[in-house]
């Protein structure tokens, strides 16, 4: 019984121990925290009077991502013997030249990716690789500022596919307007004079028209935490089934050094590439027999993507 008493007497000075050094040693850690909280404020305050310092400024970050999985004998789905996988890569690259009464800024987005899947029991399936994703943007915008958060400004911005379909369609925006910049990391883009150029094999559909665009692009980064987003759209002056808008988010957190784990993900409505393959669907008898698709017919599906991987920013 002794033994017993002293036994329990032992392990509960050890935990009570234990616990009231754990306590000391968070009291020492608190402050430290509240230390390094306050280091990084003025590490991020530093790094806002520099990116607000005339000159050009460049920046680079990508994400890739990928997965692949091989199943043998694997009786309980509907194909045993099956390899798949899927390869994304995404890409940022801007140029921006600031300066007291002007400012230049250049920007690319790309975004990549294919997939297989391959059922190893039918000879005649695909086993390559084919293309899932692709997303080429470009833009380019020049503003005289009239104010120094208000701006009359010029942009041209190219879309399309560089995979597959080049310039099949491809969208070329040209248009003048205001571009307001309320804060250091806001670009707010109003042009009610622009043109939506389409390039198309498919003149059926495809059409370009005057219109008005809008873009608004917001980029920051917090510490280890870098995210960018960025709204195009196009309203046409000739019918809304012309009109288009493509919304793109990307997001990076960094693990260590330059590498980092990054997600993105992309909205876009066009109600002519819409119509455009439903009629592919409807002239290769995919689609049940009945009245050939038109814009008055189909609804305005909303085109998506995501992308979840590695990342690495130059």
């Amino acid at each position: 019984m002794k033994r017993l008493i002293v036994l329990g007497a032992a392990m509960f000075l050890a935990i009570s121990l234990q616990a009231q050094t754990e306590e000391e040693l968070k009291a020492q850690q608190s402050p430290k925290k509240a230390e390094i909280a306050k280091l990084q404020g003025e590490v991020d305050a530093l790094q806002a009077q520099i990116d607000a310092l005339p000159g050009w400024k460049y920046g680079a970050f990508g994400t890739i991502g990928g997965n692949f999985s091989k199943f043998s004998d694997w009786y309980s789905q509907g194909t045993p013997n099956v390899s798949s996988g899927n390869i994304g890569i995404t890409g940022n690259v801007f140029a921006n030249k600031m300066d007291a009464k002007y400012f230049w800024r250049n920007s690319l987005n790309v975004n990549l990716g294919w997939v297989k899947f391959d059922n190893e029991d039918d000879p005649t399936d695909d086993d390559s690789f084919r293309e899932a994703t692709d997303v080429f943007n470009v833009s380019s915008l020049y503003g005289y500022k009239v104010t120094e958060k208000l701006a009359v400004s010029a942009l041209g911005e190219y879309r399309t596919t560089i995979l597959n379909n080049f310039n099949d369609p491809g969208y070329l925006d040209l248009g003048v307007g205001a571009t307001w910049t309320p804060i250091t990391n806001l670009v707010v883009v109003v042009h009610p004079l622009n043109y939506n150029f389409v390039f198309s094999d498919n003149d059926a559909v495809f059409e370009s028209s005057l219109g008005a665009k809008i873009v608004a692009d917001y980029t920051r980064q917090i510490g280890k935490i870098a995210f960018k987003s960025n709204l195009s759209a196009f309203a046409s002056y000739k019918s809304s089934d012309l009109s288009n808008f493509t919304w793109i988010n990307s997001f990076n957190y960094k693990l260590f050094n330059q590498i980092g784990v990054g997600f993105e993900f992309g909205l876009r409505g066009n109600k002519q590439e819409n119509l455009a393959f439903q009629q592919g669907l409807f002239d290769a008898q995919v689609l049940p027999v009945g009245e050939a698709p038109t814009f008055d017919n189909i609804d305005s599906q909303i085109q998506s993507y995501y992308l979840l991987g590695l990342t690495y920013a130059f």
